[in-house]
């Protein structure tokens, strides 16, 4: 039997830089550097200075990861590298380091799209079988996924405008509370009534799996709004309860959705059926307790990978990179980064299609 695959993997799709190192599914390395306080005082991601900070440190983080997995960059087999969808600037100084790494030792380059990244983490955690139903709930998307292999999806449904992530971060702006939104608004929420504000949950009157988040969004502002007209301000309890009710709806909708996600996998009748949960939002504790409750009643195995492995990394994409290298996957220079980049290839586009192509 050959020894198993070592890959470098490169994430620098949106504000984390990320390199890792695998070795089978043995995570040697997983190395992530935040850039949290660059982008603190505006209030969300600034693509200009994301890029200029990932170019500045991907080189480094591929220097720890090293170090860190006892490797050199001779006994690598592989480069893998996110290629999209993404933050253009931080892609592109991904895709470039690891062109440059690829020429300059000679071995294979593996262009992986993130969202697959996050799409087969629960093949490397847990050794999920094909096909499983896959809740992708990241910052900037919201998708349900039948995953069949590490290049076929179905998409069942996703998000029309706003993904959860976005969402959350914009509540957090809306309420004064601190980036990254999802730990903030969980956090407050733990001390709010979620009765006390009624929010809608939109979709739910209309068949389908697709989502919206905008309206619950606008909701929020109002009555935020209306809170500070009636008392000059808001206290401390008053952003409590509106996390708790905001998070309350998320749940909600997230839940149904999923439930008519299942009930189309399973007309499916696969052998051994799983549902996965992965992207930043998957760290949520109501939300992930929420999708675990609906797959033990319809006896569905869950898998929720570990919480680092949830938010943006590069042993996602090492992983991933392994999977299309063993069904025979590569790519040369002129593998370009792309800003949009559809996993399910044959559905219309969710939110529209620009020059640059269908959203993902």
């Amino acid at each position: 039997m050959a020894p198993p695959l070592t890959i470098l993997g490169l994430e620098s799709s949106c504000d984390d830089t990320a390199a890792a190192v695998l070795r089978g599914r043995a995570v040697l390395a997983s190395v992530v550097m935040g850039q949290t306080e660059l982008h603190a005082a505006f209030g969300g991601v600034v693509p200009e200075i994301a890029a200029r900070a990932h170019a500045e440190k991907l080189d480094l983080a591929v220097e720890q990861a090293l170090a860190q997995a006892g490797v050199t960059l001779a006994d690598l087999d592989a480069i893998a590298v996110t290629a999209g969808p993404g933050l253009i600037g931080g892609v592109l100084s991904g895709v470039m380091l690891a062109k440059g790494l690829a020429t300059g030792l000679g071995k294979p380059l593996i262009g992986v799209n993130h969202l697959a990244g996050h799409a087969l983490t629960p093949r490397l955690t847990d050794d999920m079988t094909y096909p499983y139903l896959m809740l992708l709930v990241s910052g900037g998307h919201c998708q349900f996924l039948i995953v069949r292999g590490a290049e076929d999806f179905t998409r069942l449904g996703g998000t029309i405008d706003d993904a959860p992530g976005e969402a959350f971060d914009k509540t957090a702006r809306i309420l004064g509370l601190p980036q990254p939104g999802g730990p903030s608004v969980e956090a407050a929420a733990r001390d709010g009534d979620p009765a006390r504000f009624r929010f809608p949950r939109p979709l739910l009157d209309r068949p389908g799996c697709d989502l919206s988040f905008s309206g619950l969004k606008t909701a929020l502002l109002r009555q935020r709004d209306a809170l500070v007209a009636d008392q000059g301000g808001l206290h401390v309890q008053d952003r409590a309860d509106l996390c708790a009710g905001f998070q309350a709806a998320v749940r909600d909708v997230l839940a149904e959705k999923t439930r008519r996600a299942l009930a189309l996998y399973l007309d499916e009748n696969p052998k051994t059926p799983g549902f996965a949960i992965a992207g930043g939002v998957a760290a949520n504790g109501p939300i992930r307790a929420a999708m675990q409750d609906l797959c033990a009643e319809h006896d569905v195995r869950f898998v929720a990978p570990p919480l680092a492995l949830c938010t943006d990394n590069a042993a996602m994409i090492a992983w991933a990179g392994a999977e299309l290298f063993a069904a025979g996957h590569r790519d040369d220079m002129t593998l370009v980064a792309r800003p949009r980049w559809p996993l399910d290839q044959n559905a219309a586009p969710l939110v529209g299609s620009g020059k640059k192509g269908a959203k993902a």
